[in-house]
C-alpha cells in the first residue's frame, strides 16, 4: 500500500503529493524506459533538465505503479485530495483514468466542496452522512459498557452522521461525561467540535512535546530525520517524542503521520506566529540547500518576520527551477511569495509584474489581476508599464475575445516598440487574433490598423523568426491579399514546424494560421503546437490550441480525435474560467450531420456571440450551418449561410472553407451566377497556395459549374488531388458530387461506383447526413442499400487500431505505451483484444490483417 495526503501549506509546491505517493517505488525507477525515467526524475528534482511533457510524467507514474504491482496488487490512497498541488492532481488524474488492466487501485478522498476538476472521468462515490442506525452502531463499537439512550442520541445528533466525529466525541468524553450527556455546544460545526476535541487532547502534553508537534506540522512531507534535526536546532529534548507518541495524536515512525489532518491544522493554527517562524527557520536550516533548495526557500519565507531581500531572491531563483518541474503555476507561486518579502519598492513592482505574467500563463486569472494591480501600485519604468499594458490586453482577450482586447493590445504593442521588437511583435500578433475574433462585429478598421502597424516594424537583422514570419504574413494578407502574402505565409508555415516552446508562447494561437490559409490540410502543426503549450503548463493558451487541434481533426475526418481534443479543451477552459467559443464542436457536429444537436449549438452560438460582439464565432456557426445543410440537401439555407460567411469573414480560413460550400449550395439551389462569383474568389485563395488540397477543392468547384467532358475531367482531377491529402471528408464529397453528376448524365452504372465509394467513406468517417445523401442517390440508380452507421461495422476501436498499427510497425509494448500515454500492461491488454477480434496469433499476422482491412476499406 502507498499513501499520500494533501497538505494545505504545500499546495503550491509542484509534485509534492506525487512525490509522497511514489517515494516507496523510486528504487525501481531505473527499470522505466529512458524518456519516462528522465521525465519523472526531472519532476522530482532528482536530475536536472528542461520541463518535460506532463503526460510523459503521467505515463512514468503509471508504469511505476504497474511494475510495482507485478508481485502483488497495489492500493494507493490519496487523502485530502482538495489540498494536493495542481501538478500532482493532474498527473494522478491522468493515471487514474488509465488503470484499465493494472492490478492497481487509486483512491482519492476529498471534501464535497473541493475542486476536483483534474479528476474528471474518474468514478466518483459521494459519501453522505451515516444514517442514525449506522451512526449508533459505529458509536457503540467504540464504547465499552452501557450507554444511556438519551446520551447516545445526543452524541449521534451532534455528530450529524460524521464517522470521525462519532469516534472522536466518544473518545473525548470520560465515562462520567458520557453518563451525564455533557457535550460541546450544539451551534458548533462538526469540524469545530472535532478540532476542540483534538485541542483538549493537546492541552495535557508537556510544552516541549507540543513544540515537537509544531515542527512536524510545519514539515508536511513527514521526513522523520528532518523533523528531529529541526527539533534539535530549537532545543527540543529527545524525550519530548515519548509523550507526543503516547498521546496517539502522532506516529513518529519512519514516516511521521498525524492521527488526522485536523490535528495538524489545530497544532499549526493554534501556535503563535513567532513560534511558527522559529520552527520554519529551523526546518530551513535542517534542509539540504543543494538537494532541496526550493523547500528550503519556502521555509525561509515562512520564517521571515518582514521584508528580506535575500529570501526574496532565493524564492525568485526557486521560481525558475519550479517552472522546469511544475510549469508556470509553480513559478507564479514562488514569485508571488517573493513579492511580499521584497523591501525595495521598484524591485517589488518588477517581481509583482513577473508573478502576474506567470499567473496569467498558468491560467490563474484572478491572481494575475491582483498581482498586476500590486505591480502598478509601485513605480514602474516605461518598459515595465508597457508590459503591464500588454498583460491587461491579454487578460481582456481571454475573458472576452473581442475588439476591446484588440485595442488594448495595439496600445501595448506601440508602447513596447522602443524597447523590445520581439515583445512588440508578440503583442501585435495577439492583437491581430483578438481583432479577428471580434471580426465584422468589432469594427471594420481595427484589423487593418493593427496590420499596418505590424508591417511597419523592421525585420530583425539576424534573420526572421517564426513569429516575425507569421505576423508579417497575416498582416500582408490582410492588406494586400492572398497572392501577395503567399510566399511569406509559406515560409512561416515551414518555420512554425520547428519553433521552440518560447517561440510558441510568443507566437500565440496564430501559429497555425499560415497552414490553414495555405490549404495545408494537415493536423501536424496544430498537434505540435498544443504539445508545446501543454508542456510549458501555459493553461491560459491551451484551450485555444486544443480547439485548433479539434478543428483540424474534423477536417481530416478523425472525429474520435476531435472529440478528445474538444473534451480536453472544455475541461481546461472550465478549470481556468475561459469563456471559449465552441469552434471545433460546431465543425464536428456539422460534419457528423446530427441535425438537432448541431442546430441547437449553431443557434445558441449565433445568439450569444452576436451579443458579445464576437464576429468570428458567429461566422463559424454560419459555416457549420452551410456544411450541415449541404449534407441534408437543404441547399437554399446552405447558400444563405455560406453567403454570410464569405461576405464577412475577412482574411481567415473560414473564408477559404466557406467558398466551396457556397459554390455547391448555389449550384444546387439554382443560382449559377452566385456560384461562379464564389468560384472566382475561391481561385484567388487556391492558386497562390498551390497544394493538392487547394487545387483539388478548386477542381471540384469548377466541375460543379462546368459541363460535359470538362466537368468530368475536373471531377477526376479533384478526386485524384484530394486523395493525396489527409482530408478524407472532402475526398468522399468529391466522389459524391461526381456520382450525382454521372447519374444526371444517365450513366447509372458508373454513378453507382462513385456513390458506393462515397457512401462507404461517409459511413466509415461518421458523416451521417452526407451518408444519407449518398444512399438516396444510390437508391435512385436502382441499387438497394442498407442504411448503415459506423456502429454497425465490426471493427476495432480507434485506440485498438492505433495500438495494432504501432505493433505491426515493430514498436515494442513499452514504446507504444510511451507514445500513447499507456502502461505496458494496458498495451498488452488491448493487444490481446485486438488479436481476438482479428483472429490472429502473432504480430506478423497482425500486419497482414491490417493490410487486408485497409484494402477492404479502399474498395
Amino acid at each position: 500500500m502507498a499513501r499520500a495526503a494533501g497538505v494545505e501549506s504545500e499546495m503550491e509546491l509542484p509534485f509534492a503529493a506525487l512525490h509522497q505517493l511514489c517515494a516507496p517505488f523510486l528504487n525501481v525507477l531505473e527499470r522505466l524506459p529512458a524518456p519516462q525515467r528522465d521525465a519523472l526524475g526531472t519532476a522530482f528534482g532528482l536530475v536536472s533538465g528542461a520541463p518535460r511533457d506532463r503526460f510523459l510524467v503521467g505515463v512514468a507514474v503509471l508504469s511505476l505503479f504497474s511494475d510495482s504491482a507485478e508481485a502483488q496488487p497495489l492500493v494507493c490512497l490519496v487523502d485530502d485530495a482538495q489540498w494536493i498541488d495542481r501538478e500532482s492532481s493532474q498527473v494522478l488524474g491522468f493515471v487514474a483514468r488509465r488503470l484499465a488492466a493494472e492490478s492497481v487501485v487509486l483512491i482519492f478522498a476529498a471534501r464535497a466542496s473541493a475542486d476536483i476538476s483534474h479528476l474528471v472521468g474518474v468514478p466518483e462515490l459521494t459519501i453522505g452522512p451515516l444514517t442514525d442506525p449506522d451512526a449508533r452502531a459505529v458509536l457503540e463499537s467504540t464504547i465499552t459498557g452501557k450507554l444511556d439512550e438519551s446520551v447516545r442520541d445526543r452524541i449521534v445528533a451532534e455528530a450529524r452522521g460524521n464517522p470521525l466525529a462519532l469516534l472522536e466525541l466518544a473518545r473525548a468524553w470520560t465515562p462520567m461525561e458520557l453518563a451525564g450527556g455533557f457535550g460541546l455546544p450544539d451551534n458548533a460545526s462538526v469540524s469545530a467540535k472535532v478540532e476542540e476535541i483534538f485541542r483538549r487532547d493537546l492541552t495535557p502534553l508537556p510544552v516541549e512535546s507540543r513544540r515537537l508537534l509544531l515542527v512536524a506540522a510545519a514539515e508536511p512531507v513527514g521526513d522523520r530525520a528532518l523533523i528531529l534535526a529541526a527539533a534539535e536546532r530549537v532545543g527540543i529534548p529527545a524525550d519530548a517524542a515519548e509523550a507526543a507518541t503516547a498521546s496517539g495524536l502522532i506516529d513518529l515512525g519512519t514516516q511521521v503521520r498525524f492521527r488526522h489532518p485536523l490535528v495538524r491544522s489545530v497544532v499549526y493554527r493554534d501556535a503563535p506566529v513567532s513560534q511558527r517562524r522559529v520552527v520554519h527557520g529551523a526546518l530551513a536550516d535542517a534542509t539540504n540547500a543543494t538537494v532541496d533548495p526550493d523547500r528550503r526557500a519556502w521555509h525561509l519565507a515562512a520564517a521571515a518576520s518582514g521584508p528580506d531581500e535575500d529570501v526574496a531572491a532565493d524564492l525568485e531563483r526557486s521560481a525558475a527551477r519550479a517552472q522546469a518541474r511544475g510549469g508556470l503555476a509553480a513559478a507564479a507561486a514562488f514569485l508571488d511569495r517573493a513579492v511580499g518579502l521584497t523591501p525595495d519598492p521598484a524591485r517589488r513592482g518588477e517581481r509583482a509584474l513577473a508573478a502576474a505574467q506567470a499567473s496569467f500563463q498558468a491560467g490563474a486569472f484572478d491572481p494575475a489581476q491582483r498581482l498586476l494591480a500590486t505591480a502598478e501600485a509601485y513605480p514602474l519604468a516605461e518598459f515595465q508599464a508597457a508590459q503591464a499594458d500588454l498583460l491587461h490586453g491579454h487578460l481582456a482577450y481571454v475573458s472576452s475575445y473581442g475588439a476591446d482586447a484588440a485595442l488594448l493590445l495595439l496600445r501595448a504593442a506601440r508602447r513596447l516598440e522602443p524597447f523590445d521588437f520581439d515583445l512588440a511583435r508578440s503583442a501585435y500578433i495577439t492583437a491581430w487574433a483578438a481583432a479577428l475574433v471580434a471580426g465584422y462585429l468589432g469594427g471594420e478598421n481595427v484589423l487593418i490598423e493593427i496590420s499596418r502597424a505590424a508591417r511597419s516594424l523592421p525585420l530583425p537583422s539576424e534573420g526572421a523568426h517564426p513569429l516575425d514570419l507569421v505576423l508579417d504574413g497575416v498582416a500582408q494578407l490582410t492588406i494586400e491579399g492572398h497572392a501577395a502574402a503567399a510566399p511569406t505565409l509559406q515560409r512561416a508555415a515551414t518555420a512554425v514546424l520547428a519553433m521552440s516552446v518560447d517561440e510558441a508562447l510568443r507566437c500565440g494561437s496564430q501559429a497555425g494560421a499560415p497552414s490553414t490559409l495555405l490549404w495545408d490540410g494537415s493536423t501536424a502543426v496544430f498537434e505540435r503546437n498544443a504539445r508545446l503549450i501543454r508542456e510549458a503548463g501555459a493553461l491560459a493558451e491551451l484551450p485555444i490550441y486544443l480547439q485548433e487541434v479539434g478543428l483540424a481533426k474534423t477536417l481530416v475526418g478523425d472525429f474520435e480525435g476531435a472529440a478528445l481534443a474538444i473534451a480536453e479543451s472544455d475541461r481546461v477552459a472550465a478549470a481556468i474560467g475561459t469563456p471559449l467559443p465552441p469552434f471545433a464542436s460546431l465543425s464536428l457536429l456539422a460534419r457528423q450531420g446530427t441535425e438537432l444537436e448541431a442546430s441547437l449549438l449553431i443557434e445558441a452560438t449565433i445568439k450569444q456571440c452576436t451579443a458579445g460582439r464576437q464576429g468570428l464565432p458567429v461566422l463559424a456557426a454560419e459555416l457549420a450551418a452551410a456544411v450541415l445543410y449541404n449534407g441534408l440537401g437543404r441547399y437554399g439555407e446552405a447558400a444563405s449561410a455560406a453567403t454570410h460567411v464569405t461576405a464577412n469573414a475577412g482574411p481567415v480560413a473560414l473564408y477559404n472553407w466557406g467558398l466551396p460550400e457556397l459554390v455547391e449550395a448555389a449550384m444546387r439551389s439554382g443560382d449559377p451566377d452566385l456560384a461562379r462569383d464564389a468560384l472566382a474568389r475561391l481561385v484567388e485563395t487556391t492558386q497562390p497556395a498551390g497544394t493538392d488540397y487547394a487545387l483539388g477543392m478548386e477542381a471540384r468547384s469548377r466541375a460543379l459549374v462546368g459541363e460535359g467532358g470538362a466537368a468530368e475531367r475536373l471531377y477526376r482531377e479533384a478526386i485524384d488531388r484530394l486523395s493525396r491529402t489527409d482530408v478524407r471528408p472532402e475526398v468522399a464529397r468529391a466522389h459524391l458530387l461526381y456520382g450525382e453528376w454521372l447519374r444526371r448524365e444517365g450513366r447509372r452504372i458508373d454513378a453507382r461506383d462513385q456513390l458506393r465509394t462515397a457512401h462507404d467513406m461517409f459511413v466509415a468517417i461518421g458523416m451521417e447526413a452526407f451518408g444519407e445523401r449518398a444512399r438516396h442517390e444510390l437508391l435512385a440508380t436502382g441499387e438497394r442499400v442498407r442504411k448503415r452507421t459506423v456502429e454497425t461495422q465490426d471493427q476495432l476501436t480507434p485506440q485498438e487500431l492505433q495500438i495494432a498499427r504501432l505493433a505491426s510497425d515493430g514498436r515494442t509494448n513499452p514504446e507504444i505505451g510511451t507514445q500513447l500515454f499507456l502502461s505496458r500492461r494496458t498495451v498488452e491488454w488491448h493487444l490481446r483484444k485486438v488479436f481476438d477480434k482479428l483472429e490472429v496469433r502473432s504480430r506478423r499476422e497482425l500486419s497482414e490483417a491490417i493490410r487486408r482491412g485497409a484494402r477492404a476499406a479502399a474498395r
